[in-house]
């Protein structure tokens, strides 16, 4: 699986709210400190305990580095940035009964758009099992000889 690289300064500063999240009622935002444990748990039980792990340190920087898609107070889904590694993306995760409607592009978006603003150039998407998703969203390239990259070697749970 390789790492993908997106050009952060040739992307267009996108409005993360398509007309599908404004219908359903569903908003994007930086996750508060407050919230670190609720969104760390649903993400554990959710997509597991490593994603877990990086979504909590997401919640200890400044500014918090973990955007989440919530409705009517429901936590949909969320996404992380320089977690692992510095100028990573990820990791991203959407609740299976609110995708293809744009929510996973939308918490996307927020995080490449934050990563600009505080000046990266370039953010990696690490270890992309499948590029479909990134790619319908921004323009990625993938980095050569960047699998397995820098996640070798890391324990897993058996």
């Amino acid at each position: 699986m390789a790492d993908l690289l997106v050009n952060l300064y040739d992307l267009e500063l996108l409005d993360a709210y398509s007309g599908d999240l404004q219908k359903h009622e569903i908003h994007i935002r930086r996750g508060l400190v407050p919230e670190k444990l609720l969104v760390s748990t649903w993400v554990n039980k959710t997509f597991g305990s490593a994603w877990a792990s990086e979504c909590e340190v997401s919640f200890t920087q400044q500014p918090v580095s973990c955007f989440i898609a919530i409705r009517a107070e429901k936590l949909l889904g969320f996404s992380c940035y320089n977690t692992t590694f510095k100028g990573f993306f990820g990791p991203i995760g959407v609740d299976p009964e609110c995708r293809s409607i744009g929510v996973g592009s939308a918490l996307l978006i927020s995080c490449l758009n934050a990563m600009a603003a505080q000046g990266y150039a370039y953010a990696i998407i690490g270890s992309v099992g499948s590029r479909d998703f990134f790619d319908k969203s921004v323009s990625t390239f993938e980095i050569p000889g960047s699998s397995p990259g820098a996640y070798m070697g890391m324990l897993k749970q058996k």
